[in-house]
């Protein structure tokens, strides 16, 4: 059982690019399924059945053994009302909790506002890759960024100062356009030289880790190793951020979401093996999330952007199964006539994860009460 609530983490991860969800959990005994998918789909024989109805897509059989386990959380139907289908504008919204205009504080940049009110660490909130994601940023609040633990720590200070006014730079570009340049000037004014002075203080902590498990050669997989590295050097860190890049398959989505559920199946499991290994898996859970899912029918050579997807939690404290209700697959019950509608608020699975795991009032950060689920054994 997890110990005290202040030692809990989070780890986030962000399926970029729009999660297939019906190909990553599949209706494999739904005919409907098949009637609307022609060509992108998984046949029957190609997936891992976990109840009558439902399966994991083989690809991603890692998921299979930690669903097994129970420490896999299934979320259906996760999304928000008239689900916007840019991209942009799609994360943008799961990163503000704003739907309805757009927002200039995120919502993980708030709860380390709150975790820690005083900006004593910069190491509170931590994100893995370059720039920094508009879920951590807010005026004010320091978060270290770093693309490259490994590298990092044998860089000189001047190709370290170059480091940093180049993320520096991504996240002007980035959200300069969406949210005025003058709330990016001020965050960075406030915050720019914490990217550089946070990621300095984790020049040590790719020598110092040692494990036994052997993470793959991918993005996420690297991703999620200096994930482990940092966590276990035990700096404070409670919010850690990264992304799994590739999920706007289009055309492409029969060669190219299977190894993106292989590469981020195994990467999760090995991260958790990893806590497993060095007795530190009690007080950390993961949240995998995507802007948005894919369209029932399939257009001949792939899927467009859709609504009504999926999201997972893991941990050692997490209860695994199945939460909310798969969206149905009726025609009839299509939303606008082609897309799944979401049968949960996605703002209600921060809430879950603000108020049940990291302790926090959901409330102001989430922009309101939305419905919860009950995913932690606490």
């Amino acid at each position: 059982m997890a110990t005290k609530s202040k030692d809990k983490t989070l780890v986030v991860v962000q399926m970029t690019g729009g999660n297939d969800f019906m190909n990553t959990i599949v209706p494999f005994t739904n005919g409907h399924y098949y009637d609307a998918r022609k060509k992108i789909v998984m046949k029957q024989e190609d997936v891992l059945p976990i109840n009558d109805t439902l399966a994991i897509n083989e690809n991603a059989a890692p998921f299979k053994r930690l669903y097994d386990e129970g420490r896999m959380a299934i979320i259906q139907g996760i999304g928000y009302p008239d689900s916007n289908r840019s991209h942009f504008r799609g994360m943008d919204i799961w990163h503000t909790c704003e739907p309805d205009r757009v927002g200039s504080e995120g919502w993980l940049g708030l709860a380390i506002q709150e975790l820690d009110p005083k900006s004593e660490n910069v190491l509170t909130g931590v994100n893995i890759g370059q720039g920094l994601p508009r879920a951590m940023s807010v005026a004010g609040v320091p978060v270290t960024s770093i693309s490259d633990l490994e590298g990092y720590g044998v860089m000189n200070q001047i190709e370290k100062e170059q480091l940093r006014d180049k993320a520096l730079q991504a996240f002007k570009d980035i959200y300069g356009q969406a949210i005025g340049t003058g709330v990016v000037s001020e965050y960075i004014g406030k915050t720019g030289l914490d990217v550089l002075k946070g990621a300095d203080l984790l020049g040590d902590v790719a020598s110092n880790y040692q494990s036994t498990v052997e993470y793959a050669d991918n993005s996420i997989a690297k991703s999620l190793k200096d994930v482990a590295r940092i966590h276990l050097n035990g700096l404070g860190t409670r919010i850690f951020y990264t992304n799994h890049g590739g999920y706007d398959t289009h055309a492409n989505e029969m060669p190219t979401h299977p190894k993106l559920m292989s590469d981020l199946s195994g990467a999760i499991s090995d991260f958790l093996d990893d806590l497993d290994q060095h007795d530190e898996s009690d007080n950390v859970a993961i949240l995998v999330f995507t802007e948005f899912g894919r369209r029932m029918r399939d257009n001949g050579s792939g899927t467009d952007h859709g609504s009504g997807g999926g999201a997972f939690l893991f941990g050692k404290n997490v209860k695994g199964g199945l939460y909310s209700e798969y969206p149905s697959l009726a025609p009839s019950d299509w939303e606008h006539g082609e897309d799944l509608k979401h049968t949960i608020d996605f703002r209600g699975i921060y809430g879950t994860v603000l108020e049940q795991w990291l302790d926090l009032d959901a409330k102001p950060i989430v922009k309101g009460e939305f419905e919860q689920i009950k995913p932690f054994y606490i």
